[in-house]
């Protein structure tokens, strides 16, 4: 018999579904022989895309058998499928990559083609339903050598820039979309509370405004809506919740806090998420208040997909359910409790011919009613749908070439100038001369990996040339007039005082979660110490380029240093760091995590009366009109000079409760360098309230601005937001400007 045509990007998935009739599924093993289902020779309305999608997966829902819905709920890891064709005999919907998965030669055309490889077995059963292939693209397309790293998400936050985020999100998905992968598990949208945390880089900040300001990277990466393009990638929603809030840092720890601040701390982005069309959810290893997240039916069913209308598809963190029970091995127990608490896709990742086995016994044994494998498999199939998977099944080759394109090193290089943040400049050392005599050291001056951190060609991240780049010592070369006038020498040896300055590139070196907890001091190694020390003595200026995840312990050491720019974890750009050091573009990034005096400060959070070496949105720049202006003279029509305005937005309620939010605008025509508002409680009580200060005195609360956001240009607006129990009732706050 011949062999049935290959399926194609043009050729849809009903030629491999009904070649799959004519010549049978041979593949489906003795052990477990999932259920076939016919498909008759004509077009079936699933396969019908003009058709509603609802209507399409009402159809095939009907269509599938038992093994056809517990496949689909069921993510394995690309390299446990052994052999690969069991991938259609297990009927598995989905296909990952973990953190240090690879292939070989290790390029965009090699993962298009291992993709294409995967979704044609998949497409072989009898539905032909296509697999989903989950990555996680957290910083970049980071397990593809050649890709473009973006900062991490902490670079981002510092950019305060939520447009620049979703053209990043865009260039994201236009590589990753290249290598025919349709699903990422990003962005992270932790509030990241306590720095000893290893996941703190994952975080675009540390107050609920900025996680959720930066959802913008779902539009950019799945458009305005789902599959409306080529390069329109699924996108994932994580941690669900509060993996950012645990006791200690801890990771994959216990987040002790009520429910109002819970409500308000950790849920707004993903609220925000959820409104802006977030394709899945992944769940949090942590727990709340002793309760693990994948076995939360309230935040998980109620809150998630009730209360806040998730449409998408839950998915399970790697492993994740295996771990309910604290033992290795899956039981059913644990499997039933994950699926009804909300689950509806479970990363496996390996063991997933047991795990088929538990969960069929489960639904068998009614432990897990079939409505509940019904919604599943309808929250499943629907993305499915809408990303268009059952009409472009292979990868669009057109954009493989954006893999690491000028065009996205470009962009890259611009969210890493704007993320940096300038904290000290004694003496206006810099910008410095680009005619200098320079002295570059450190660890990181000249390591790609360094630079990029965890998650880049590797779980874990390491140091060395990972993958193509401009490391920041190059971008300092590059910048200047003369090139031989800079020396490096990592450890700092050899220098003089015939310098201009040095520029010493340091900080922490690459890892990711469980590693990456720092719970003992978050201070700078003895190699880091050992350098700056060297070049101290020379008594050349000294600048800091601190390369790092999070705030570092530095205060007793920056008396040393005539200036610190923080460059986080900027990824293969880094010239976009030496835009900044030499002023072709002055540092605009404002801290999004408060800097700590010492670490024995943990956690320290904007507006909680800690006092920090840097306030949360702390940030300087270079001045750049020396000769203003001295008599610009009025506008025809000045108006108030200082007047704002407050207005008041309830975000949610709850039995006994409400989180509101309060928008402030300067609307007079000069600069407000205060604010505050105050308005009657009407009997309620007010719990947490963040980006602001605030004191409650015969029921009147009153409210004053942050150190970060007090200054208000012309127009320009602010907000606060707090948690109170009682009754919202109908506030009429008032705001005063000075």
């Amino acid at each position: 018999m011949s062999p049935c045509p290959a399926p194609s990007a043009r050729r849809p998935a009903i030629v491999a579904a009904l070649c799959a009739v004519a010549l049978a599924v041979t593949a489906l093993t003795a052990a477990a022989p999932p259920e076939r289902a016919a498909v008759s020779a004509a077009a079936l309305p699933y396969q019908d895309p003009s058709l509603p999608v609802p209507e399409r997966v009402d159809d095939l829902l009907g269509r599938m058998t038992l093994d056809d819905k517990l496949g689909q709920m069921t993510q394995v890891e690309k390299d446990a499928l052994v052999p690969r064709s069991d991938l259609a005999a297990y009927r598995i919907g989905s296909v990952l990559s973990g953190g240090d998965s690879t292939v070989s030669p290790n390029n965009a055309q090699t993962w298009a083609d291992t993709y294409d490889s995967l979704q044609r077995t998949a497409l072989t059963t009898p539905l032909g339903i296509p697999m989903i292939y989950g990555i996680d693209a957290v910083h970049g397309h980071n397990a593809v050598r050649g890709a473009t790293i973006f900062p991490h998400n902490i670079g981002l936050g510092a950019t305060r820039d939520p447009a620049l985020v979703e053209r990043v999100g865009r260039a994201v998905a236009e590589e990753v979309a290249g290598t025919g992968i349709d699903w990422s598990f990003a962005p992270c949208l932790c509030v990241a509370r306590d720095d000893r945390w290893g996941r703190t880089y994952e975080s675009f900040g540390e107050t609920p405004e900025l996680p959720t300001a930066m959802t913008s990277f779902i539009t950019g990466m799945q458009g305005d809506t789902l599959g409306a393009d080529l390069a329109s990638v699924l996108t994932t929603a994580k941690h669900y919740i509060g993996d950012g809030g645990t006791t200690g840092g801890v990771d994959q720890g216990d987040t002790r806090i009520s429910e109002a601040e819970l409500r308000a701390v950790h849920l707004p982005p993903f609220r925000e998420a959820v409104r802006r069309g977030v394709g899945s959810v992944m769940l949090s290893y942590s727990s709340w208040n002793g309760v693990r997240s994948h076995a939360h039916e309230y935040l998980v069913t109620d809150v998630l997909k009730g209360e806040l209308g998730f449409t998408g598809f839950v998915v399970s963190d790697w492993a994740a359910v295996d771990q309910l029970d604290g033992r290795t091995g899956f039981t059913g127990a644990e499997i039933a409790t994950a699926v009804n608490a909300g689950v509806d896709m479970v990363m496996v990742p390996h063991d997933y011919k047991r795990f088929l086995s538990l969960l069929r016994a489960e639904v068998t044994a009614g432990r897990v009613p079939l409505a509940r494998v019904d919604d599943a498999n309808r929250r499943i199939l629907t993305k499915k749908f809408e990303l268009g998977l059952f009409e472009r099944t292979l990868t669009v080759r057109s954009y493989t070439s954006t893999v690491g394109s000028a065009a996205h090193r470009a962009l890259a290089r611009e969210a890493v100038r704007a993320s940096q943040v300038l904290l000290k400049n004694d003496g206006g050392v810099l910008p410095l001369p680009k005619t200098g005599k320079l002295f570059v050291a450190g660890k990181s001056a000249d390591d790609i990996g360094n630079q990029s951190g965890g998650w880049t060609v590797g779980w874990q991240g390491r140091s060395g040339p990972v993958t193509e780049g401009t490391t920041v010592l190059q971008g300092i070369r590059a910048a200047v007039t003369d090139p031989s006038r800079v020396t490096y020498e990592r450890y700092g040896n050899g220098i003089d005082g015939s310098y201009t300055a040095a520029v010493a590139v340091v900080g922490e070196t690459p890892y990711a979660e469980m590693r990456g907890d720092r719970p003992d001091g978050l201070g700078l190694d003895q190699e880091d110490l050992q350098t700056l020390a060297r070049l101290k003595a020379s008594g050349v200026p000294v600048v800091v380029v601190l390369v790092s995840g999070r705030p570092l312990d530095i205060a007793d050491r920056l008396p040393d240093w005539r200036a610190l720019l923080a460059a986080w974890l900027p990824g293969t750009e880094g010239g976009g760091v030496a835009d900044v050091l030499f002023g072709d573009h002055a540092p605009t990034g404002k801290l999004p995590m408060t800097w700590m005096r010492g670490a024995a400060q943990q956690p320290i959070n904007d507006g909680d009366g800690k006092s920090p070496l840097f306030p949360y949105g702390h940030g300087l720049t270079y001045d750049t009109d020396p000769d203003p202006d001295p008599d610009p003279g009025p506008d025809p029509d000045p108006g108030p000079a200082k007047a704002c305005t407050a207005e008041f937005r309830l975000v949610n309620s709850w039995p006994g409760g409400h989180q509101a939010e309060v928008t402030v605008e300067n609307t007079g025509t000069g600069p407000v360098t205060g604010w505050t508002v105050d308005w009657d409680l009407g009997g309620a009580t007010v719990g947490s309230l963040w980006n602001g200060t605030h004191t409650v005195a015969d029921g009147r609360i009153t409210v004053r601005n942050t150190t970060s956001d007090g200054t208000l240009s012309a127009g320009a607006t602010t907000s606060f937001g707090f948690t109170a129990s009682g009754p919202a009732g109908a506030p009429a706050p008032r705001c005063t400007a000075a």
